[in-house]
């Protein structure tokens, strides 16, 4: 929750941006009475605020409730990691749907969480809960797991210290946990079994730049079983996440260091 902007010396701009970020993964709607108290302002500030932002596109007004407009998610799309590192790996992305059916995904690792960059849909009926610009776990998800295990170990140190139960499948004890991160860094890919959401399975490669050999994000497929043609999965994965290592501008892969 932002901090007390209510002084007289808090400048515009600082109350938008605590407005905003009131909003987070537990709180994606919001009244205004809400708003106003996790952005710590005054209601009636707030309340002019949130007007402004819904005339600009930047929240959405739900009935009684507020929410993160399509506006920034447009905006955010914009900032030179996440449009040049989707552009790059759009056609490698279709190629991988094209060549498997599945769920394709590509993300990278934002702090604690998974922020799923771009996502394409498959054909069988999994029950998949991402979504472009949302975030997950990092331990739950098959990016996740990839993204983690080459991780700062300060970040691995905080994710393993909160690790939450979301599927009776999730992994909850951090030295299992950090064993599957050894193996991933091992073998070089990630898998789950229903630890993100019943039916569906994943597994995901890292992509590296080429440049640098820097893991800049992860690149994931979702399928309702993994018993048969996890070979064939991991080899495509690892193709396609090679070609968008290899296209990626030197620009980019230093800016992700």
């Amino acid at each position: 929750m932002a901090g007390n902007l209510s002084t007289p010396g808090a400048s515009v701009t600082s109350r938008v941006f605590a407005l905003l970020g009131a909003f987070d993964v537990d709180h994606r709607e919001l009244s205004l009475t809400e708003l106003a108290s996790r952005a710590s302002l005054p209601l009636p500030t707030a309340h002019r605020l949130a007007r402004e932002l819904v005339g600009l596109g930047a929240l959405e007004r739900r009935e009684d409730r507020y929410a993160v407009g399509r506006r920034l998610w447009d905006l955010g799309l914009l900032a030179p990691v996440q449009f040049e590192l989707r552009q790059v790996a759009a056609p490698f992305l279709q190629d991988l749907y094209g060549a498997t059916g599945a769920t394709v995904h590509l993300a990278e690792r934002d702090g604690g969480q998974v922020l799923y960059l771009d996502r394409l849909s498959g054909n069988a009926s999994v029950p998949v809960i991402s979504r472009i610009g949302g975030r997950l776990p990092l331990h739950a998800t098959g990016v996740g797991k990839v993204l983690l295990a080459w991780a700062p170990e300060e970040v691995q140190r905080q994710v393993l210290g909160s690790l939450t139960r979301v599927t009776p499948y999730t992994i909850t004890q951090p030295g299992r946990l950090r064993d599957q991160l050894r193996r991933v860094r091992r073998e070089g890919f990630a898998q789950t079994v229903e630890e993100m959401s019943r039916g569906a399975c994943s597994v995901a490669v890292p992509i590296r730049a080429s440049a640098t050999g820097d893991v800049v994000a992860a690149l994931g497929l979702v399928v309702p079983d993994l018993s048969r043609g996890r070979a064939r999965l991991v080899s495509a994965l690892q193709v396609a996440a090679a070609g968008i290592g290899r296209s990626l501008p030197i620009s980019l892969s230093e800016s992700t260091r």
